[in-house]
């Protein structure tokens, strides 16, 4: 089958051939994946393309190494921080523009993402972070891309359902992670091993509006289905996205409860996040650290149990619960 190379692709290739820096063969390596066609006569070209670019980006970090180095960090923000991780084109920039207020650079080309960008996604009246990773892969992975899934509260490993890798896709990742000592687990896992970090990780099955996703997710589902939580989406169609909140809340094992000053109403739409199984004392130090040694009891609406019942320093709150605190 020939290839059909339209005039815009050949005018890329020029650049790149002109290029003299890695940054400028980059960028024209780029463009020429984006405006390729996409069939079965072009298969050889895009992966040598692909090839050729993951070995310019991994020559031009050695470079930055041996300049001295930098080092990356994304600042924690709102009720938790959640990573996006996966292999290249899975759409992870895609479902974190749906998900958030960022505008992340979506491309069709690998290894579009070459920072960490981040976003607040909106659940109910809090606010959670996303933070979409750079590509994993064996052909190139940022160096410094464990260091920022090590602290997150909450992974969520993007796969690509339109393609026959899914799952293969899915134990590279984890694979390369485990590298670095950063383990991918199931919600509420044992322990690591000493020096090891764990990772608590939601598995999404992204594009399962293809034609041949249905077949991938089943697959995914039976290898891994009884370990890991698994939930389809598509950020082109929005197919499964709001429960997807739900899921990275509950995933993320924080509550909401609420403050009321004595005599007034409680503010409904500023909620205090704790972790589960926070106590009433831990809720009054968040709120300001002399609260906690100051207080001696609190009174809580919550359920159908309480309706402004005395508890003490060690009650553990609940979701949705008003607390009114005594110091």
């Amino acid at each position: 089958m020939p290839a059909n190379l339209t005039p815009q692709y050949l005018e890329a290739d020029k650049r790149f051939k002109a290029a003299k820096t890695v940054e400028e063969k980059v960028a024209a390596l780029e463009e020429m994946l984006a405006l390729i066609p996409k069939h079965k006569g072009t298969e050889h070209l895009q992966g040598d393309l692909k090839r050729r670019l993951a070995k310019l980006k991994a020559e031009a970090e050695q470079a930055r190494r041996r300049r001295g180095g930098f080092s990356i960090s994304v600042d924690r923000e709102g009720a938790g921080q959640v990573v996006l991780v996966g292999p290249p084109n899975a759409g992870k920039s895609s479902l974190l523009a749906c998900l958030t207020n960022a505008q992340p650079e979506v491309g069709e080309y690998p290894f579009t993402t070459g920072r960490p960008v981040a976003g607040m996604m909106q659940f109910v009246n809090i606010q959670i972070q996303l933070v979409d990773l750079p590509a994993v892969s064996d052909e190139y992975m940022e160096p410094w891309v464990p260091s920022l899934v090590r602290p997150a509260d909450l992974a969520l490993l993007v796969a690509d359902l339109s393609g026959p890798s899914a799952l293969e896709d899915i134990e590279t990742v984890t694979g390369i992670l485990e590298r670095s000592k950063v383990a991918l687990v199931p919600l509420n896992s044992p322990l690591p091993p000493v020096g090891w970090t764990q990772v608590e990780t939601l598995i999404l099955g992204n594009k399962v509006d293809a034609p041949s996703a249905e077949a991938a997710l089943e697959i995914v589902q039976s290898y891994l289905g009884s370990r890991f939580p698994i939930h389809a989406v598509s950020a082109h169609s929005g197919r499964g996205l709001e429960p997807l909140r739900r899921l990275i809340y509950d995933g993320l094992k924080i509550v909401r409860v609420y403050s009321k000053p004595p005599g007034k109403e409680p503010s409904m739409q500023s909620p205090v996040v704790l972790r589960r199984g926070s106590t009433i004392v831990e809720m009054a130090g968040s709120i300001h650290k002399d609260f906690a040694r100051q207080l001696k009891y609190a009174r809580v609406w919550g359920g159908t149990k309480f309706s402004g019942q005395r508890v003490q320093r060690d009650y553990v709150v609940q979701e949705g619960d008003v607390i009114e605190l005594h110091i």
